[in-house]
C-alpha cells in the first residue's frame, strides 16, 4: 500500500471517529439533559432521575455530605488566601462562614425552634435546595462535556445564530444554555455559560446576558408554582406564555442599562474564540464546524474529569452562600415589613394592568428577590388574573437570593450585586406589564 493510500485511510478513520464522537456523545448529552423519561412514577430528565437515585441510596447520609461540602466551601477562600482580594471577596467569605454556622445549626438542631419547624427556613434551604444542588451540579458536570465539547453547540449555533443575535444579542450556541435551564437547571446552565466564558467562546456582555437572562428555574419548579396557584388546568397556556414572556423580557433588558454598559471584551488572559458569522450553506458549515470541534475535543475521560472538578468547585461556592444569603432573605421576607415597602415600587404597574388585588400582588412579587416561591404563598386565594400574573412574574423575574444570585456570583462572569438588583426591578416591572396584558386579553 502506497504512503498516499495509507494517509487517505488514516484520514478516513479519523473522520469516522470524529463523526462517531459527535453523534454518540451529543446524543448522550441531549438524552441526559433534554429528554423526559418516566421512572418510578416521575417524569423528568435522566439527570434528575440519576440525582434522585444517588440521594436515595445515601439516605440521611446525604445531609452530612452537604455539611462537608459547605465546610469545604467556607474554608476554601481562607485556604487559598483569596478571601481579602476585594470587598466582594471579604463579604462573600464572611457569608460562607455564616452559611457553615447555619448548616451546623440545622444538623445539630441548634437555635430557635422556629428555624427548624418553619418549612420556609432551614428545612427549605438545607433539604430542598442544598441537598438537591449538592448532587445535581457535580453529576450534571459529569455529562456536561457531552453537550459542550463534541460539536453539538457548534452545530446548533449555525442554525440559531441569526435568531439569537438579532433578538438577544448572544451567539447561536447560547440556545443550549436557554434550553438547559428550562428543562434542566439554572445551575447547570450557569456551569455551561461559565465554562464557555472562561474558554473565550463568550465575551463579557454575552456571558452577562446569558447568565442574567436565561438562568430560569426549570419546568419542574413551574409545575410546583402552577399547582400552588391552581393553574394546572391551564398548564400549557401558563407554560408557553411564561416561556415567551421570559425571553421577551430578556430581549428588552439586553438593550438597556446596566446590560448595555457591559463591555464587549473577553475574559482577561483568555484567547477569544468568537462564533463565526455564517450567511449561507448553513448545513455544510454546521457539519464541518461540529466535526472540527469533535476532532479537537481531546480525551473523553479528561473532559469529564475537568468538568466534574469545575462542578465540585461551583457547588462548594454555592451551598454556603445559599444557606447564609438565602436565610437572611427569608428572614426579611417572613418577619419584617421590608418587602411591603418595596411593593409600593411595583404597585403602579399592578394597577396599570388592572389586577383586582393590585396592592397584594405588588407586595407578593417584591418577595421574589428573596425566593421565587414566596410570591405564590401570598396570592393563593386571589383572583385568577392575579394568580396568573404572579405565577408568570415569579419565573420571569429570574433573580433571587436563595439560589440563582449566589450561583451567578460564584462564576467568573463579571456581575455585581447592584447590577443584579437593577435587573431584578426591570424584569419584575416588564413581567407584570406583559403578563398583565395577556391576563387582560385572555382571562
Amino acid at each position: 500500500m502506497t504512503g498516499q493510500a495509507v494517509e487517505t485511510k488514516h484520514e478516513a478513520e479519523s473522520k469516522g471517529t470524529d463523526i462517531a464522537k459527535f453523534v454518540l456523545c451529543s446524543a448522550l448529552g441531549i438524552f441526559m439533559f433534554f429528554v423526559s423519561v418516566t421512572f418510578g412514577g416521575k417524569s423528568t430528565i435522566p439527570l434528575d432521575h440519576l440525582t434522585t437515585i444517588v440521594r436515595g441510596a445515601l439516605g440521611e447520609a446525604q445531609k452530612w455530605v452537604v455539611l462537608a461540602v459547605i465546610a469545604a466551601g467556607a474554608a476554601l477562600p481562607f485556604v487559598k488566601k483569596t478571601w481579602n482580594q476585594s470587598t466582594q471577596s471579604v463579604v462573600f467569605s464572611v457569608f460562607k462562614v455564616v452559611g457553615l454556622i447555619c448548616g451546623i445549626m440545622y444538623m445539630f438542631h441548634l437555635g430557635p425552634e422556629e428555624l427548624h419547624t418553619n418549612a420556609d427556613l432551614f428545612p427549605f434551604l438545607y433539604v430542598t435546595l442544598c441537598c438537591s444542588l449538592c448532587f445535581l451540579i457535580p453529576i450534571g458536570a459529569v455529562f456536561l462535556s457531552f453537550l459542550t465539547d463534541y460539536g453539538l453547540m457548534e452545530f446548533v449555533a449555525v442554525f440559531l445564530q441569526p435568531v439569537m443575535r438579532k433578538i438577544w444579542k448572544t451567539p447561536g450556541r447560547s440556545a443550549i444554555d436557554a434550553v438547559a435551564s428550562f428543562v434542566g437547571s439554572y445551575s447547570l446552565a450557569l456551569l455551561i455559560t461559565d465554562r464557555l466564558y472562561q474558554n473565550g467562546r463568550y465575551n463579557k456582555k454575552e456571558a452577562f446576558i446569558i447568565a442574567t437572562g436565561f438562568s430560569t428555574v426549570s419546568t419542574t419548579f413551574m409545575v410546583v408554582v402552577a399547582k400552588t396557584l391552581g393553574l394546572m388546568d391551564r398548564w400549557n397556556f401558563y407554560f408557553w406564555t411564561t416561556l415567551v414572556i421570559t425571553f421577551i423580557v430578556t430581549a428588552i433588558v439586553a438593550r438597556i442599562y446596566p446590560t448595555s454598559k457591559v463591555p464587549d471584551e473577553y475574559m482577561e488572559g483568555v484567547t477569544p474564540d468568537p462564533e463565526p458569522i455564517v450567511t449561507k450553506d448553513r448545513l455544510n458549515v454546521a457539519w464541518t464546524d461540529a466535526l472540527t470541534a469533535s476532532h479537537n475535543s481531546g480525551s473523553i475521560v479528561d473532559n469529564v474529569v475537568r468538568n466534574t472538578k469545575d462542578g465540585c468547585r461551583m457547588v462548594a461556592n454555592i451551598l454556603p452562600t445559599i444557606m447564609s444569603i438565602g436565610f437572611l432573605g427569608m428572614l426579611i421576607a417572613l418577619f419584617t415589613p421590608v418587602f411591603n415597602v418595596i411593593g409600593y415600587v411595583f404597585y403602579p404597574f399592578t394597577m396599570a394592568v388592572q389586577l383586582p388585588e393590585a396592592m397584594t400582588a405588588a407586595k407578593a412579587i417584591s418577595t421574589s428577590i428573596a425566593e421565587m416561591f414566596l410570591p405564590a404563598a401570598f396570592v393563593a386565594e386571589a383572583s385568577i388574573r392575579t394568580k396568573y400574573v404572579i405565577a408568570v412574574s415569579c419565573i420571569s423575574e429570574l433573580l433571587f437570593f436563595s439560589a440563582v444570585i449566589p450561583c451567578i456570583l460564584s462564576t467568573k462572569i463579571p456581575v455585581t450585586i447592584p447590577q443584579l438588583l437593577i435587573l431584578w426591578v426591570e424584569r419584575v416591572i416588564l413581567s407584570i406589564l406583559l403578563a398583565g396584558a395577556v391576563a387582560l386579553l385572555v382571562l
